[in-house]
């Protein structure tokens, strides 16, 4: 367990960066260069290590996190070396909500003149939905078996919306995951209900 990666993945926008600072909180060491920094969209940071973006051309240094927490988007965990062996928390979130959350992180970059208006062109965004909708849950379904014929990692699957409702569970579930000698409390207290933003209107 002390020489394993843990890696916590799921979709963009999908409460992975919740899940690292309660990770930080408990007292697991974070693999990070913080070079992405924190704004509106994640006011507490994105806990993200640049080279992960191109696992897939060099994951030469992937041995360097052991014992840390790594964040690594769903799409990206196939890259990661085989040689070694990782705890993999894997985050999951109503789709639907995934998407409002992409789509309201796309409008404020548009308000700061960083993108064209056209990228977030109420057709275009209506066309993309449903298409999105059915790729993503896809994906995660795939993933989620992917990762269960690893012989290398070993998961937990934590449910966003749980997570929030009740980070008392949500910490003592993970901390039992991890060898039971992180500080729950802590982790529970690193929860920030006001940080849920793009929920459905039924809960």
């Amino acid at each position: 367990m002390r020489d394993d990666i843990i890696v916590v993945s799921g979709l963009p926008r999908s409460g992975t960066s919740m899940m690292m600072r309660m990770l930080e909180a408990g007292g697991i060491p974070i693999f990070t260069d913080r070079v992405r920094e924190a704004d509106p969209d994640n006011p507490r940071g994105y806990y993200e290590y640049e080279p992960v973006k191109c696992l897939d051309k060099d994951a030469s240094w992937v041995g360097k996190a052991s014992g840390h927490a790594l964040k690594v988007i769903s799409s990206l965990l196939k890259y990661l070396p085989a040689e070694h062996a990782y705890s993999v928390i894997f985050i999951t979130r109503d789709i639907e909500e995934v998407l409002a959350s992409q789509q309201a992180m796309l409008h404020r970059r548009v308000e700061q003149k960083k993108l064209d208006e056209s990228a977030v062109a109420p057709e275009r965004l209506a066309k993309e939905h449903d298409l999105l909708l059915q790729t993503y849950t896809r994906h995660v379904h795939q993933t989620l078996q992917w990762i269960a014929a690893q012989p290398n990692m070993r998961s937990l699957q934590m449910e966003h919306r749980d997570a929030l409702q009740n980070p008392q569970q949500a910490a003592s579930a993970v901390n039992k995951f991890l060898g039971g000698s992180l500080d729950a409390a802590a982790m529970a207290d690193a929860v920030e209900q006001r940080l849920y933003r793009q929920r459905k209107q039924t809960l």
